[in-house]
């Protein structure tokens, strides 16, 4: 059996403003660095690191993912984990200061775990394996020499047909599979379209609160984000064009706006069609969670109302089937068929073939079709339970706002309560919640929780998580 080697780590401060996770990752790297730590020495192990710490166990699995994912340490099963055998020590980097411009601060990540509450999955106990593997072995077995060399840069011809085929039907979006491009994410799309249609210092309309990672995108892309803000309809389209009425283009979520979750009202869609059309500007619908809508059928999507060929629509396969797939797409207007296909072959990439046609098959069979209509019925389930498990024990201290859609709850905090506090002591405490300010652009405004209800499994379980919520308030 090995034997769990004492802890090299400097002592904590529970006070600073730091998470603890990323304070024990810090002093790792600073002892690897300074030779403390040698290439090969193991060191312990999470359990035992978290009695000698007296933390919370998710808190210590953060910091040794995020160690394990930038190289500085493997993991070697009963041997333990270990510094890696071939790194070469550097000096200690300083610790980055805090942001002076609120706009380009950091956005939070998302850990490679599965914590309570964790954005961004979906129902991962509930994605049919067993077929998954059948279709799998099955696209194995019938693979030949051709399917082993280069794939197409696009996308794999049948699943770009199929993916076409889907959205015409689900979403109302009628394209050809030419149109379709198959990328590794929301963010491959977005470089993408920055690569085919922006230049640097073009000006792009972002919602405020929206997605942390456009900003980053676009700001090394050397393009300038407008923030304009979101109300109950929408993002505010007046607003925007008094903000900068020439941008280039508007990156929205029509659906369901990400993070609060209203929907884009048809006034302010027709509105936005018609500056892009007059601006010559292009729209980005970024449409990753609309299908799941609990109150009337899903909206069809802002791309099925383009007449001039502005909106450009991107879709992942991250929520629908599960996150590791890294798998989307993109489906640009006909006029731009020929640029993306220059800037594709330029850029070449994309997800393996193999991958490709295991989720063609699973949508020719109707698989796909299927689990989407369980996870609707299913999320909604889940979605209530959450509620109800989280309002009986913590309705004192927050609301729940009423969504029409999504994957995950907004919880306004009361007490002028700081969200980006809370949400750190919940990570460290092993549960998962986003501050809503880390997705404004001044990181201001009302203090609210995101909470995802996917993988919430029953009231009962909502409410033993809300406990723990409750210890931490």
């Amino acid at each position: 059996m090995p034997i769990d080697t004492p802890s090299p780590l400097a002592p904590l401060d529970p006070s600073a403003a730091e998470p603890l996770y990323r304070q024990i990752y810090d002093r790792f790297r600073a002892a690897i660095a300074a030779g403390v730590l040698k290439p090969g020495d193991r060191i312990p192990s999470a359990r035992a690191l978290m009695k000698e710490l007296g933390l919370a166990r998710g808190t210590i699995e953060s910091a040794y993912a995020l160690l394990t994912a930038e190289g500085y340490i493997q993991a070697r099963g009963q041997a333990g984990t270990v510094v890696t055998p071939d790194l070469k020590p550097q000096a200690p980097l300083p610790s980055a200061p805090p942001p002076t411009d609120p706009a380009t601060a950091e956005p939070s990540f998302r850990p490679d775990t599965t914590l309570p509450f964790q954005m961004g999955l979906p129902a991962l106990d509930a994605f049919p394996r067993k077929i998954w593997a059948r279709l799998g072995a099955r696209c194995i077995r019938a693979m030949q020499p051709a399917d082993m060399a280069h794939p197409s840069v696009p996308g794999l011809p049948s699943l770009r047909t199929e993916i076409a085929a889907y959205l015409h039907l689900s979403r109302g979006v009628s394209c050809s599979p030419a149109q379709v491009f198959v990328t590794t994410g929301y963010r491959h799309s977005i470089q993408l379209i920055g690569q085919a249609l922006f230049n640097a210092g073009d000006r792009v309309w972002l919602e405020n609160p929206g997605y942390p990672p456009t900003r980053e995108l676009l700001q090394h892309m050397g393009i300038a984000a407008t923030p304009v803000p979101v109300d109950a309809d929408g993002i505010v389209v007046d607003e925007g064009m008094r903000l900068a009425p020439r941008a280039r283009a508007a990156i929205v979520t029509p659906a369901h706006q990400s993070p609060l979750g209203v929907s884009l009202s048809l006034p302010r869609r027709l509105a936005l069609l018609d500056w892009a059309t007059r601006s010559k500007a292009w729209i980005v619908e970024d449409d990753y969670d609309g299908e799941f809508r609990y109150v009337s059928r899903p909206l069809p999507a802002l791309k099925s109302l383009d007449r001039d060929g502005r909106v450009l629509y991107a879709g992942t396969f991250s929520k629908l089937l599960f996150p590791s797939l890294r798998l989307a797409y993109l489906v640009v207007p006909e006029a731009l068929v020929e640029r993306f296909e220059q800037i594709s072959q330029a850029f070449a990439g994309g997800s393996p073939q193999i991958t490709q046609a295991i989720v063609s098959a699973f949508i020719t069979e109707g698989h796909f079709a299927r689990h989407i209509q369980r996870m609707r019925r299913l999320y909604a389930e889940r979605r209530e339970a959450t509620v109800a498990g989280l309002d009986s024990v913590l309705g004192q201290h927050l609301q729940i706002d009423a969504q029409p859609g999504g994957m995950h709850l907004i919880l306004r905090l009361q007490a002028r309560r700081s969200d980006r506090k809370l949400a750190s002591r919940m990570l460290e405490a092993g549960l998962f919640a986003e501050a809503l300010t880390d997705w404004t652009f001044d990181r201001d405004g009302p203090s609210a929780l995101m909470l995802a209800f996917t993988n919430i499994d029953s009231r009962r379980t909502a409410e033993k998580l809300a406990k723990r919520i409750l210890d931490l308030l």
